[in-house]
């Protein structure tokens, strides 16, 4: 398997293809609108200390000053028994810190209208596998509770425990289900360069305030991809060029020779037909190779994908033809799960096969095409319905609802009513209308559809309305309308 990375950007928006042997597998997306500063670190000047409130107020070079409690210059906490996180006690934070005082804090809840932002000295370092918490009171392993086999948990712990030393421990995330000693090994490896980073840019004399700042998503995408058979890093824009040359000569020198700055003339999503790909992914419908095509509706609740047979007629008979459509749809299945990035439940009606040992290979190709997929995907059988239930481990917004929002004209029914419908409702309206109210005639707009059927193919209704309400009805057109819009008016 070779994989290459193909990174576009411009000044609000960046996007990273994942690409394995030449097909688009994923699309990450990242817009400058929806950054914080959550998990940035800083080195702060203690500016006030407020004995009442147990808090201080850290000048960490942002407009409004932020605030550290006293509570929050604790050790780690999180992976400590009950016992032991009794003795912890809140100290006087005038016993803690001082005023004029340089302090290395984290921020943990972004600055909100007159507030600024909220801090903690309880450093942590995320990674694709791990969190890092530095510190000899921390030397220790955790592993998320959401990891349900104990024997996996057991066995990441294990792999973890022999690089525990003085200088912190680690949380294993959920994400490491599954990775290899290798995998994690690079995560340790990457954490501690980066800590070590951290600590000389805090040492130094005149080191600006931001001494780590959560990474950009060309970043972690390296970040996160490192351990993966990356044959090139693809990237247009030279700011973020250099900026990842600098950071993989610190952290991840072994890919540095991988950066690919493009020059060309043409966009490089065009170049690659990757921004068709990502158009595509937005469609409800997904053609395959042999003529039969599948049906994907996402919804609040669950993803339901439906495939048919199409134009596919087969060589051999319907069984077969069945089976191989089937077949074919496994692999693009999976493949969308990823491009698309649905989570949660995903329920698949296959068509529906006769005989047992189809079944089982089909269950077994989608179960094998997934095996590339990080994220945890948990397939059941055919339930007595002939569906298979899955669930695909949530990562982070769908590409539809990164790209796209609720349809004004229909409220994300993702239908509208017809003309015809519309049509019959303002007759209503013209009725009731006239009824409640006194007026020499009717003023109707609406939208240019609806307005061009109601003077020509529902004509003869209006005219029956006009003899019935004994007033003339004027249709005008309203061109900023949507389909379901009208006004009776009043004249």
């Amino acid at each position: 398997m070779s994989v290459e990375l193909f990174m576009n950007i411009t000044p609000s928006e960046t996007r990273v293809a994942y690409i394995e042997d030449g097909i688009l597998q994923e699309i990450h997306i990242d817009r400058e609108s929806k950054r914080g500063i959550v998990s940035n670190i800083y080195k702060g000047k203690i500016i006030r200390i407020l004995p009442g409130m147990q808090a201080a107020f850290v000048d960490i070079g942002l407009e409004k000053a932020a605030f550290l409690h006293a509570s929050d210059i604790m050790p780690h906490t999180e992976c400590v028994s009950d016992s032991e996180q009794e003795q912890f006690q809140v100290k006087d934070i005038s016993e803690l810190v001082r005023q004029g005082q340089d302090i290395m804090v984290q921020v943990v809840k972004d600055p909100m209208g007159t507030k600024g932002a909220r801090l903690t000295t309880d450093i942590t370092l995320p990674s694709r596998y791990l969190v890092f918490m530095p510190g000899p009171n921390s030397a220790h392993v955790a592993t998320s509770q959401r990891i349900e086999s104990e024997k996996e948990r057991q066995r990441l712990k294990e792999i973890v425990e022999n690089y525990i030393t003085e200088e912190g421990g680690f949380i294993v995330r959920t994400a490491a289900e599954g990775a290899t000693e290798h995998e994690i090994e690079q995560d340790i490896h990457f954490l501690r360069r980066l800590w070590k980073k951290i600590q000389e840019r805090m040492a130094r004399p005149r080191s600006k305030n931001l001494l780590y700042g959560e990474l950009e998503l060309s970043q972690r995408i390296l970040r996160d991809f490192v351990g993966d058979p990356i044959e090139k890093i693809v990237v247009d824009s030279k700011r973020t060029y250099d900026l990842l040359f600098e950071f993989t000569k610190e952290f991840m020198p072994e890919v540095t020779n991988k950066l690919v700055h493009y020059k060309g003339n043409m966009p490089i999503f065009d170049l690659y037909d990757i921004e068709n790909e990502i158009q595509r992914a937005l469609e409800r419908k997904v053609l395959l190779k042999s003529g039969g095509y599948l049906i994907i509706d996402q919804t609040e609740a669950m993803t339901t994908i439906d495939i048919n047979t199409g134009a596919f007629v087969g060589h051999r008979n319907l069984e077969e033809t069945i089976f191989n459509t089937n077949i074919e749809a496994t692999i693009a299945i999976a493949r969308q799960l990823r491009l698309r990035n649905l989570g949660g439940i995903v329920i698949i009606d296959f068509i529906d096969m006769q005989q047992e040992h189809h079944r089982e290979r089909v269950l077994q190709s989608l179960q094998d095409s997934l095996s590339r997929d990080r994220a945890k995907t948990t397939v059941n059988s055919f339930s007595s319905l002939g569906l298979v239930e899955m669930t695909r481990k949530r990562t982070r917004e769908s590409i539809e609802h990164i790209l796209c929002e609720e349809c004004p004209s229909c409220q994300g029914r993702g239908m509208v009513k017809s003309v015809e419908t519309i049509c019959n409702e303002i007759l209503r309206e013209i009725v009731r209308v006239h009824k409640a109210h006194r007026s020499e005639y009717l003023l109707v707009y609406a939208s240019t559809a609806v307005a061009n059927a109601l003077t020509t193919d529902e004509s003869h209704a209006l005219a029956e309305v006009e003899l019935f309400v004994g007033k003339r009805v004027e249709v005008k057109v309203e061109n900023l309308y949507m389909q379901e819009q009208y006004d009776v008016v009043l004249m």
